[in-house]
């Protein structure tokens, strides 16, 4: 995704969601919560590009905010919410683990070049 699109569509979202709290098809949601775990999970896999961790990162926020939506408008019980996030969890992390992705530099481990300076 090109970032100069990323304002653009967040925007829209927003707006969408504003919208259909407005109109009364999704009351009582918690949008600001729902729509941050989103983007957080967008701009994760936008601006931290694709390595192991933003693999497993991203895509978890995005289910998380989906659960939420689902668990605030009555369509999915905590009981059965959490379970899934963490089935979800799981398998991206066997997913990062399986494809052939970069390690991200944060998680390198330091050399002794690295100690000396």
């Amino acid at each position: 995704m090109d970032k100069k699109l990323l304002v653009p569509i967040l925007t829209i979202i927003v707006g969408g969601a504003w919208l259909l709290n407005v109109l009364g098809i999704m009351p009582g949601v918690d949008w600001l919560w729902s729509i941050g775990l989103a983007t957080s999970g967008i701009l994760t896999i936008v601006i931290g590009k694709t390595n192991k961790t933003t693999i497993i990162t991203g895509p978890f926020l995005l289910v998380a905010s989906l659960c939420s939506i689902l668990r605030q408008t009555d369509r999915l019980a905590l009981d059965r919410e959490i379970p899934i996030l963490i089935i979800v969890l799981g398998v991206l992390m066997l997913i990062s683990q399986c494809i052939k992705s970069p390690i991200p530099p944060e998680a390198m481990p330091q050399t002794a070049k690295d100690d000396e300076k």
